[in-house]
């Protein structure tokens, strides 16, 4: 399961990575509260969402050419930099009593920034940093150590909350960046060869990446499956804190500790997942028919946690939802980073994050908007069994073919 961590290069990065992402869902933790707080509304905590994530949808592809151009541990760096620098604005507003929701959206877009140009010269960097054979282990441990985070963040978000206020966990988060900086110092990676003559226009690159992608079936059915996939199924993390303070407010307990337990069984279900693509190691028989099932499920689930009043039940559906989220994004990205030329990898990366992250913010706002209309619960009953229903459509279809045979 941890074949990766054996590497020097990795293990560095890996445990940095855990101690930054656990400040990230810290910070999204208290965030959550801070938008209900200055706004009472689904469609505000949905708009956040959607702002944070609209600079992958903008700027992720001109990120990717530049991870394929750049030094990626210099690109990573400024991307640090800019996350750190949003985060202690947020805590000096937040401290000094003069935060705004505009502050807020604002401050989530220059940090969703710095995410577009990082996060394709950090999964760009994954494969320099093990072999080959152990990269989908690297890929199954990296989605652990968000995963883990998930669970930790909000943990100490809680704790944080109470005892020291809502600035601390931004300015905690602040800090944390600078665990990556530092790792990055260490590390030893060959830098980027001179290109020969003069380059493309970056444009010229860009449309290489999107032809490769465009022709060629396997990668195009990816990008579409964690398209729907996200943009149905991740509004579920968006409307946590209604679920905690409204649905399940007769669990006991304060809303904050009920968000922290949803929060916390969701990220240990996407470790489990993410362990269990882990053990398997890399591309296994039936990978993709795998997928398509697990995404099937998904759907399942998520209809099912709208229904649930239960606390337990509640519990038990958000854990097996992060299983299934986890496991078709462990499957899906490895497919990929062990498809995809050296040359190309940071493009293709940025284009598949694009499809993967760009479904999740835009899936928050549409269905953010239909939960002041009719009801959260609702609107997630609605989207997981279209999820479902999509699936069993595609299967049926035959365009499912090119990952049947994976």
């Amino acid at each position: 399961m941890a074949g990766a961590l054996t590497h020097r290069d990795f293990r560095l990065i890996w445990f940095a990575a855990l101690g930054s992402t656990i400040g990230t869902w810290m910070q999204k933790f208290a965030q959550s509260w801070l938008v209900l707080e200055l706004t009472d509304s689904n469609f505000y905590l949905g708009l956040d969402d959607f702002v944070s994530q609209l600079p992958i949808l903008l700027f992720m592809l001109i990120g990717g050419v530049i991870a394929d151009r750049a030094d990626r541990r210099r690109l990573l760096t400024v991307s640090q930099c800019i996350q750190a620098f949003s985060a202690f604005a947020l805590a000096a507003l937040v401290f000094w009593d003069q935060i705004t929701i505009w502050h807020v959206l604002t401050l989530s877009f220059i940090s969703g920034v710095g995410q577009a140009f990082g996060g394709p010269a950090y999964q760009s960097l994954l494969p320099s940093l093990v072999p080959r054979r152990d990269l989908p282990n690297a890929i199954a441990l990296n989605s652990t150590q968000f995963n883990l985070s998930r669970i930790l963040g909000p943990m100490g978000g809680t704790a944080v909350l109470v005892s020291l206020g809502m600035a601390a966990c931004f300015f905690l988060n602040g800090i944390s960046f600078f665990l990556v900086i530092v790792a990055l110092m260490f590390i030893k990676v060959e830098p980027p060869t001179p290109h020969a003559g003069a380059r493309p226009h970056i444009f010229t690159d860009l449309k290489q990446g999107l032809s490769y992608v465009r022709h060629h079936r396997l990668m195009v059915t990816l990008m579409a499956l964690v398209l729907v996939s996200t943009f149905l199924a991740m509004p579920i993390q968006t409307f946590l804190p209604t679920f905690a303070r409204t649905v399940l407010a007769d669990a006991g307990g304060t809303p904050e500790t009920r968000l922290s337990i949803l929060m916390a069984c969701q990220g240990l279900g996407a470790v489990t997942g993410a362990l269990l693509i882990g053990a398997l190691s890399g591309r296994f028989q039936h990978m993709g028919r795998m997928l398509l099932a697990v995404q099937f499920l998904m759907g399942i689930v998520i209809a099912a946690f709208g229904w649930s009043t239960t606390p337990l039940v509640s519990y038990v559906l958000i854990f097996l939802g992060g299983i299934s989220f986890m496991a078709l994004f462990s499957m899906s990205f490895s497919i990929v980073q062990l498809a995809v030329p050296e040359a190309l990898r940071g493009r293709v990366v940025a284009i598949y994050m694009v499809a993967l992250r760009g479904g999740g913010p835009i899936g928050a706002l549409v269905s953010g908007y239909f939960a002041d209309i009719y009801s959260a619960p609702t609107v997630m009953i609605f989207n997981g069994l279209l999820l479902s229903l999509l699936t069993a459509a595609f299967v049926a279809s035959g365009k499912g073919s090119s990952l049947k045979t994976m």
